[in-house]
Parts: C-alpha cells; structure tokens; sequence
C-alpha cells in the first residue's frame, strides 16, 4: 500500500512513518520546507516538501497515492481561533480535496478534544453528541471531523476518523513539557491529582491508526483510542518528575482552575505568549477523559499493548538522555 503521511516529522507522524515502512508499505512523507528529514529519509520515506495552506504547493500530491494519513496541525492548548481553524480546518479542507481526486482512503488524527471538554467524559462512546466547547483547538477538531465526514457521505472517498487521548511516549509534549515547568517553577495539581490522566502510549496508537486504515469496517466510522492503564495524573505527574528530583506542589481545584486558566487565555494570547494555565489544560488534568474504547477493540481488534511500567521506563530514558544537566 502507498500511503501519504502529513505531519511526519511530528511526534506521532514519524512513529507512523516508522511502522509504516517496518510493515512493508510505502510512504511519502509531506513536510514543510526546512524541515528535517534525515530520520524519514533513513527509513526510506519519500519526501515531499509543500505547505498545506498553498493549494499550488500539493498539487498532485496525492498521485498513486492509496491512503492519506492527516495528522499535520497546530496542537498546543492556546492560540488564536484563527491559528486553530487555518491550521486544523483550512490545511484540511486543501488536502482531502486533493485526495478525493486520486487517493481511495482518508485517515483523519483528530482527538477527544472534539467531543467537547470541560465535563468528565468517562463511558462516552464514538456515536455521543459532541458540543462546541468555545476552546479553538476542540472547535476546529469538531468541525473538521464534520467536514470529513461529509467528503465520505457524497461518496467521494472512504474516509475514517481517529480520536486518540491524551498521546505520550518520549519526547511528547506531555513529558517535555511538563519537565521543562517542573524544572523551572513548582507545577500544582489540578483537583489534587486524582482524575485519570487518559493516556495513550505512541505505539499503541499507531497500532490502533494502521489496523483502521487496512480495515473495511473502518470506513465512514470513528474510533476512540485510549489505553487501559489505571493511572492518575497525580501518579504520573510524580513518576516524570522523580527522573528530575522534582515534586508536584500543591493542588488547585478545578473549578478556580478553570477560571484561572480563562483569564490567562484572555491576558496572554493577544500578547502571543503561552498562558502558564490555559482553560485547555484544567479541562484535560482536572476532569476525567476515560472515553469508551469499545468500538474499536471490538471491530479492529485493537487493545493496549505497551504497558504503563514499559511506557514509563522508555520515557525515563528518553528523560535522563535529554535532560542530562
């Protein structure tokens, strides 16, 4: 299968890409100009340099191509409606029109923040109402699934819908940077730490975006992907900083969280400065985010197969190689 991968120098991308090629399938490999390809290039990606918002620079992009894997956009839990809806929305509304002309499958990474956050979110399965949260990046996911949707109902091509949890692995923003706050000022807990951090490890991921993508079930369908570890983000938060010597401190509550966070998005991203609480990250630590995974371990066969232990002993080395001083 020749596949296209966007995003591919991401931290997930290049795990796909990886995995990809290791599975015996193709990969062309859409990256920005700049960017460095070495590692693509060594698994023997080919690369493509273009930008998703100039409809001239991926033309053809999509030629021989079997099935698109759009995981390029902004994430991060602050910005600009704006910012989120070019980068989210518009690069997709680009791309999957060029793939309805040539491409036979569309693979979207979207991501729980569509459902709508700021309500815990244990038990909600694929087929729940989601609501616009007001947050740009959960908005912009939302209405981008919706225009994905759309391309597969007009019959212009078998499109699938990923919703991953909250993704970790080395490197991760979930372990850089949480690391780079704990080293530099005490990080609080949110609601004391005690919600399920709802992770998925990179690995288990990809497994669960692969087995969709080669399965016929999979097609119109979206699928929820989290692992089953029973890990709060008291415990994790503890584990990452024990390979630094660092602590939690203290605890806010969510609800004053929340407000907190909303006056810093407010102040800080007009003045393009990343708020140190965001309404974004009280929503993810000071909820529970369990959604249900039922549909894709029944239909893909798809469970955890990376275990916290192993997750954590791969992002401790990654820890201690990176953060030697």
């Amino acid at each position: 299968m020749k596949t296209l991968v966007t995003g591919a120098t991401g931290f997930i991308g290049s795990v796909l890409c990886r995995e990809l090629i290791r599975q015996g399938h193709e990969v062309r490999a859409l990256v920005l100009p700049g960017e460095d390809t070495t590692g693509l290039l060594e698994l023997g990606a080919e690369i493509r340099c273009g930008d998703l918002l100039n409809k001239e620079s991926i033309k053809g992009l999509c030629e021989g191509i079997h099935t698109v894997f759009h995981l390029a956009a902004r994430v991060t839990d602050w910005g600009t409606r704006e910012q989120f809806h070019q980068a989210i929305y518009d690069t997709t509304v680009n791309l999957i029109t060029e793939a309805a002309l040539r491409a036979k499958r569309f693979v979207y990474i979207s991501s729980i923040a569509a459902i709508g956050f700021g309500r815990h979110m244990k038990g909600i399965r694929e087929c729940d109402p989601a609501f616009r949260s007001g947050i740009p990046y959960n908005d912009a996911k939302l209405d981008t699934e919706k225009l994905v949707l759309s391309f597969h109902e007009a019959g212009n091509l078998d499109c699938t819908i990923i919703r991953p949890a909250n993704v970790t692995g080395p490197g991760s923003a979930w372990v850089r940077d949480i690391i780079d706050k704990m080293k530099v000022m005490p990080m609080p807990l949110i609601d004391g730490g005690r919600h399920s951090s709802s992770f998925i490890y990179v690995d288990n991921l990809v497994d669960g975006i692969i087995l969709a993508a080669t399965s016929d079930i999979g097609k119109g369908k979206i699928y929820h992907l989290r692992d089953d570890w029973d890990v709060t983000w008291k415990q994790y938060i503890s584990d990452l900083g024990s390979f630094i010597g660092k602590k939690p401190a203290g605890s806010i509550p969510y609800v004053p969280a929340r407000l907190l966070g909303a006056v810093m998005d407010l102040v800080c991203t007009p003045l393009k400065l990343r708020p140190p609480l965001s309404r974004m990250a009280a929503d993810i630590t000071g909820r529970n985010n369990d959604v249900d995974t039922t549909l894709a371990q029944t239909e893909l066969g798809w469970k955890t197969k990376v275990t916290y232990p192993e997750a954590l002993e791969k992002i401790g080395t990654w820890i201690r190689a990176t953060y030697k001083n």
